[in-house]
């Protein structure tokens, strides 16, 4: 299937103004791929049916879909591994030293796609810290795709994204063998919440964090989404609080509030004092 470059336009237009993610003009392939099952799944004979619908139809739930079709939804447990061991060794010991008196932590995965990096962050607390045990801990992931958080939310994964970063001991000890399937355990999965929330738009009520993993989504946006979201995180950090970006992402010349502080591969984004 092709797509015309006018319907290419509306496809990118209408990613842009429901999620705030730059497609560029050159991504025509990419649009083709990702909106092929949706065609089908919508009875229409071409990509120029399904825009053409678009285009007249006040069906909000397929422009959802045609735009969480275009979200990229790339991760796997433990990924690019220095940002956990950089929270296991320094973030967590600092928070848990100046939070020892309310015994409460609050880490955000925010944009947690199907679910591996807040339950490898759940199963980092689990290995190496059971004191939190404790604790009263609230690990949130949320999602624009709302497909994706329903895979999260189930915990069930194959076995090719077992293989993605997941030690073999964490594989036998946390999860149970379903057919081709692995599930999650009941402990982990209610250690973690799942809800939709689009970063792009005024963000819903949440509770202020003291580890925020924004990876690889800053690069998807342009340069004033990416400084309203910074400012958001800003005001949603508590004292001393964390911040992770993706290995390609900085505030650099975007919200000047933060400060880069490097532990061994990893870089960690905290607020300046005063």
């Amino acid at each position: 299937m092709t797509i015309a470059a006018a319907e290419l336009d509306y496809v990118r237009k209408l990613v842009l103004d429901q999620s705030a993610i730059v497609l560029e003009a050159s991504k025509g392939y990419l649009v083709e791929s990702r909106l092929s099952p949706l065609v089908r799944k919508a009875g229409c004979g071409s990509l120029s049916e399904l825009v053409a619908r678009l285009r007249t139809s006040k069906d909000q739930v397929l422009h959802r879909e045609v735009v969480e079709a275009m979200t990229t939804n790339e991760t796997s447990f433990f990924r690019d591994r220095h940002p956990f061991d950089a929270l296991r060794d320094l973030v967590l010991p600092e928070l848990m030293k100046a939070r020892a008196a309310e015994k409460r932590l609050s880490i955000w995965s925010a944009a947690s796609s199907t679910g591996q990096e807040a339950y490898s962050i759940s199963m980092m607390l689990k290995e190496d810290f059971p004191q939190l045990a404790s604790w009263n801990v609230r690990i949130l992931g949320t999602d624009l795709n709302e497909e994706v958080l329903a895979k999260a939310r189930a915990g069930r994964y194959g076995q090719v994204e077992m293989n993605r970063g997941l030690a073999a001991p964490l594989l036998l000890k946390y999860f149970t063998r379903d057919g081709l399937s692995w599930i999650i355990s009941g402990d982990l999965r209610r250690m973690v919440e799942f809800q939709q929330m689009n970063l792009a738009i005024p963000w819903p009520a949440l509770p202020r964090m003291d580890v925020i993993f924004l990876r690889n989504v800053l690069i998807y946006f342009n340069a004033e989404t990416k400084k309203k979201i910074l400012a958001n995180v800003r005001g949603l950090l508590r004292p001393g609080g964390r911040l992770f970006l993706g290995g390609a992402e900085t505030t650099i010349n975007l919200d000047d509030a933060y400060e880069r502080v490097q532990h061994d591969k990893a870089t960690i984004y905290r607020l300046r004092e005063g």
